[in-house]
């Protein structure tokens, strides 16, 4: 019986990292979908309601915030808190801090805006809107 409990803590010692790595990946590539998914509402409910979206990205509280004029529509994704927002693009040219801010207006051009998700093990994967098209894409890399 020892040599059977020794052999499966051997195993369970040797598969956990490869299991954790595989949890981290998966929480990533659920953050992502999440962005993705909260990016293509934005621009879809601007030109389907004919009224512009905000998109509210706060890096410091890891969350996305879409908003428009129409009462009642508000809607928070918050990312959990093994994967963060590593940056959020265009680069601001200002040295100014905080949330940054996005608005789609319907009919018009998408912005050019793109998250960049880290997990914890550095893997990172960058959600972006197509301004020609604006359907969300994502571009998954490791270090």
């Amino acid at each position: 019986m020892m040599i059977v409990m020794m052999l499966l803590s051997l195993m369970v010692a040797l598969t956990f990292p490869a299991v954790t790595s595989g949890l981290d990946s998966l929480r990533l590539s659920s953050a992502a979908d999440s962005v993705a998914s909260a990016l293509n509402v934005a621009v879809n409910r601007a030109e389907r309601r004919q009224g512009a979206v905000e998109i509210l990205i706060d890096a410091s509280r890891n969350t996305i915030t879409l908003a428009s004029a129409e009462p009642g529509f508000r809607r928070l994704v918050e990312l959990p808190e093994q994967v963060r927002i590593q940056a959020i693009l265009p680069e601001q040219t200002t040295s100014e801090f905080g949330p940054r801010q996005f608005l789609v207006f319907p009919g018009g051009t998408v912005p050019r805006i793109g998250v960049m998700l880290e997990n914890r093990r550095g893997a990172r994967t960058l959600v972006r809107v197509d301004p020609i098209s604006g359907a969300p894409q994502m571009e998954r890399s490791s270090r």
